[in-house]
């Protein structure tokens, strides 16, 4: 049950990136959503979408990384 919720954590963020870079190719491609007043609009969506999406999977990655000490600490942390 716990690793089922741990792939659908990680499935909907990989979802939003994936929507977001159809919104840019759409974009780039001239097909658009009426949904969007402008082209713009819609590629800015779409590129929020995708780091949105991409900044949850690495971080979720960079912490079961540092939770199973797989991560050496930085040189900065040790010096303070």
């Amino acid at each position: 049950m716990v690793r089922l919720v741990a792939v659908l954590i990680i499935f909907i963020p990989g979802v939003i990136a994936a929507i977001g870079i159809k919104l840019m190719r759409d974009t780039l491609f001239d097909d658009f959503h009426p949904i969007f007043f402008h082209t713009g609009i819609q590629f800015t969506v779409g590129l929020i979408l995708f780091l949105a999406g991409l900044a949850f999977l690495g971080g979720f990655i960079i912490h079961r990384d540092r939770k199973n000490q797989k991560v050496k600490k930085s040189k900065l942390k040790e010096n303070r």
